[in-house]
């Protein structure tokens, strides 16, 4: 899984360019020969394990935040526009990397760096090492898209590395696609596109499958950092289910079947409370007429930065969740 998790991470896809991501799952996927795959309109990455009973769509997003060139100077430096929620703090000094594969550095204006506040992205540019505007366009060009470059850390128990939000979440659907399901919901893994920028392949996907039943698997915050804010969510003590965020409220049948299949199988969990932020769950609990969705989330240390810190038992536990949930009959639920 680390292997897998390092992999996903290494790929370059910000909104809208996830091209690359989907390549990679789908080739992968494709070993698994029960699986129908297809892509849609929006990119999304739809692979089904057909069955005759409940639908259930689980969901992982492909794309990461990024930088989209705006303007290149005389000198050849890059502004840029940001592409998904960007902490300014996290990507000073920061090393990006180009879907093209050109790499470079962002920096500040140094009469605008005070030590005090944290200058606006306007502020800063990206230096690819170029001298003049004319070498720089042989590189890049207006509109080309970068992301943050991955330095993957193994520290045993746990991985530290840029986009574990959220090639997590899609590493853990490709494990759970390629092990032998029992039972007969019928069930689609997506791996959805532009989740960054406003939750927009998980709308369109969850329109064209109408599920009885969706889980959305996603990184969360957490509470245990010194000083940190107060949350109940931990490193390495379980996947975490959620409850609300900013975007919605869990309904508590899901909740309830969540938590009660955790403890028939002895799994650990925690219950989230987020209260910035929000996932793919979000837009598909409101598709159509409604759907029951929810969320299991892996406690996230560093969101969006680079340097992204995670429990490998947390991913291990959170996939062995998810996976004894799609082989329950969820009729007998009444959902």
């Amino acid at each position: 899984m680390k292997q897998l998790i390092r992999a996903l991470t290494d790929i370059i896809g910000p909104s809208s360019y996830e091209e690359l991501v989907a390549d990679y799952i789908e080739k992968i996927l494709k070993k698994n020969k029960t699986l129908e795959i297809r892509r849609d309109a929006m990119g999304n990455l739809i692979a089904r394990r057909k069955g005759n009973g409940k639908k259930i769509m689980l969901a992982a997003h492909m794309d990461e935040i990024g930088f989209m060139v705006k303007h290149i100077d005389k000198n050849g430096f890059l502004r840029f526009a940001v592409v998904g929620g960007i902490f300014n703090h996290n990507i000073i000094e920061n090393h990006v990397k180009f879907t093209n594969g050109v790499e470079g550095v962002i920096g500040i204006e140094p009469k605008s760096f005070n030590w005090k506040d944290v200058p606006a992205a306007e502020k800063m540019f990206i230096d690819i090492g170029a001298k003049s505007r004319a070498e720089a366009e042989k590189l890049v060009s207006i509109g080309s898209l970068a992301g943050m470059k991955a330095t993957f850390v193994d520290m045993g128990k746990r991985i530290s590395t840029k986009t574990l939000d959220d090639r997590i979440g899609c590493a853990m659907l490709m494990e759970i696609a390629k092990q032998d399901i029992k039972g007969k919901n019928d069930i689609y893994f997506v791996f959805t596109t532009q989740e960054e920028v406003g939750l927009r392949g998980a709308k369109t996907s969850a329109f064209g499958i109408s599920p009885d039943f969706a889980i959305a698997i996603d990184v969360t915050d957490t509470g245990d950092l010194p000083e940190s804010h107060i949350m109940e969510v931990s490193l390495g003590k379980g996947p975490a289910i959620k409850v609300m965020d900013a975007g919605m409220v869990v309904r508590k049948p899901v909740i309830d079947f969540m938590k009660e299949t955790a403890e028939k199988n002895k799994i650990p969990y925690q219950l989230e409370i987020l209260q910035g932020g929000s996932t793919d769950a979000m837009a598909i609990q409101t598709n159509k007429d409604g759907v029951l969705a929810g969320v299991i989330s892996i406690p996230t240390r560093y969101i969006h930065s680079q340097a992204e810190m995670c429990d490998m038992d947390d991913v291990e536990n959170g996939t062995k969740l998810i996976k004894e949930m799609v082989e329950i009959d969820l009729s007998k639920r009444g959902f």
